[in-house]
């Protein structure tokens, strides 16, 4: 859990947010998300605990239909929640300030993938120069065999520069279509670190 729910804050903003109209776990969980522009999501096993607790306390209540539990706040829920206003709006403005934060350490995590990304295609790319430069430039090679080797390595460079720029494409397309959490784009980091030290000692 984020630490701007730390103390019970989360059942307050819980109640807050029951109190806009009836809904279901997976609602308050995705507007949680919501308000967190993605960058953070409880999960079930925070959420439905913390209603059932609400509920046996009276501040909620729930009817069931389809096999799904739709919660809605009580008058001492709403009760509550007016006692604590003033702890609400600090809330408000620690959940503000937190997203802030977030978002700033996503934007330099993602720098930071965009930046091996581009380190990863800038050595491939001198990689390949190099081997196409040692085999057509006449540098000592292997023994000549029966048959020439020079088309299939070409075709063979060819295939690795076309494989490089759909990766880097796909990359760049999957870092742009949504927000990540820190854990997603900190194991990206480190998938493509080990994948360039990978191909650095391959090519070397």
């Amino acid at each position: 859990m984020t630490a701007v729910f730390s103390h019970g804050r989360l059942r307050l903003y819980l109640l807050k947010l029951l109190d806009d109209g009836p809904k279901h776990g997976y609602e308050l969980i995705r507007l949680l998300e919501d308000r967190f522009l993605g960058l953070y999501a409880p999960s079930a096993g925070t959420i439905y605990p913390r209603l059932q607790r609400l509920e046996a306390e009276g501040l909620v209540s729930h009817t069931a239909a389809g096999g799904r539990k739709t919660y809605d706040i009580t008058d001492a829920g709403r009760a509550e929640l007016h006692q604590r206003a003033g702890e609400l709006t600090e809330l408000e403005s620690d959940i503000a300030a937190s997203v802030a934060d977030l978002s700033s350490l996503a934007g330099e995590i993602r720098s930071e993938v965009r930046g091996s990304v581009r380190d990863l295609k800038r050595e491939l790319s001198e990689a390949t120069r190099q081997t196409r430069r040692t085999r057509w430039e006449g540098a000592p090679a292997a023994p000549p065999r029966p048959t020439s080797t020079a088309g299939p390595q070409a075709a063979l460079l060819d295939e690795l520069d076309q494989r490089l720029a759909t990766f880097t494409a796909e990359v760049g397309r999957l870092v742009r279509a949504r927000q990540f959490s820190d854990t997603q784009l900190s194991t990206a980091i480190r998938l493509l670190d080990g994948a360039l030290d990978g191909l650095r000692r391959l090519l070397r």
